[in-house]
């Protein structure tokens, strides 16, 4: 039996795609409230492994306490910790800041550069965040950011293939026009938080059903979740919470098989 040659996505592929998505999510924009470039750089930096809505609601009084470069650089870590404890990883995030801060104000007088080759270098700052700030604070394309739900998307609808997100970008920007770059972003993460959820994908309502790739869709659309391991992600789900109800407190997690023997 021949074998199906492997799906190659095309310029005109992605740009309907885009054009589908555009019209379903004219809304779509990037979600983190700012100002300014550095409040931009400040909140993408929060938002890793956290909601833009808890970003959100950290924000305001962050920027009231420390509104530029020079003011956040001087911050005491302990104090900057406690505003932005509740978007998780604070003291990490917290020396990112600090660090992000005190070269920007060294480097460039306190003004967040606009090209991704100058601002990448700062401290806390990676190609993803550069590429949100360049495209929204100062509407230049030079890439797309690609974080989780980009990285889902593209994988599942067959428009880029792999799990490294500097390599998704590079297929991205070779069939994406330029001009399209800082929206790509937008709408992909739009539907991957609207739609294209992780765990219950709504396929059933999903604009790119009659075009997209993944194989699992038509299991989704139909209400029947495909099986994995044997189990439905629910089944699997209920299994998990059981084993973690009879596990003794204090027990290790994973598959417990007891002590090993001594040879004899």
């Amino acid at each position: 039996m021949a074998r199906t040659a492997p799906f190659r996505p095309t310029p005109a592929f992605a740009a309907q795609i885009l054009d589908t998505l555009e019209a379903a999510h004219p809304e779509a924009r990037c979600a983190l409230d700012y100002r300014n470039a550095f409040e931009l750089t400040v909140a993408t930096i929060l938002s890793a492994q956290c909601t833009d809505e808890r970003v959100n609601k950290v924000t305001p009084q962050l920027f009231a306490r420390y509104p530029d470069a020079a003011s956040l650089a001087a911050a005491a870590p302990v104090e900057l910790e406690e505003i932005i404890r509740s978007t998780g990883f604070f003291r990490a995030k917290a020396r990112s800041l600090i660090g992000f801060a005190k070269g920007l104000t060294l480097k460039y007088g306190g003004v967040v550069p606009g090209t991704i080759a100058e601002l990448v270098p700062l401290p806390g700052i990676g190609r993803k965040t550069a590429n949100v700030v360049i495209g929204h604070a100062y509407g230049v394309n030079e890439g797309i950011a690609v974080d989780t739900h980009v990285l889902r998307v593209t994988n599942r609808l067959g428009l880029a293939r792999g799990d490294d997100p500097l390599k998704i970008e590079a297929q991205l920007m070779a069939l994406v026009p330029r001009e399209r770059w800082t929206r790509t972003t937008d709408l992909l993460i739009f539907h991957g938080r609207k739609i294209c959820d992780a765990r219950r994908p709504a396929c059933g309502a999903c604009p790119l059903f009659p075009i997209c790739r993944w194989e699992s869709r038509q299991a989704w659309a139909s209400g029947r979740p495909p099986e994995r391991n044997g189990k439905t992600p629910a089944k699997a789900a209920s299994v998990r919470r059981k084993r973690a109800s009879t596990r003794p407190k204090g027990a290790p997690r994973g598959r417990g098989r007891g002590p090993k023997r001594r040879p004899s």
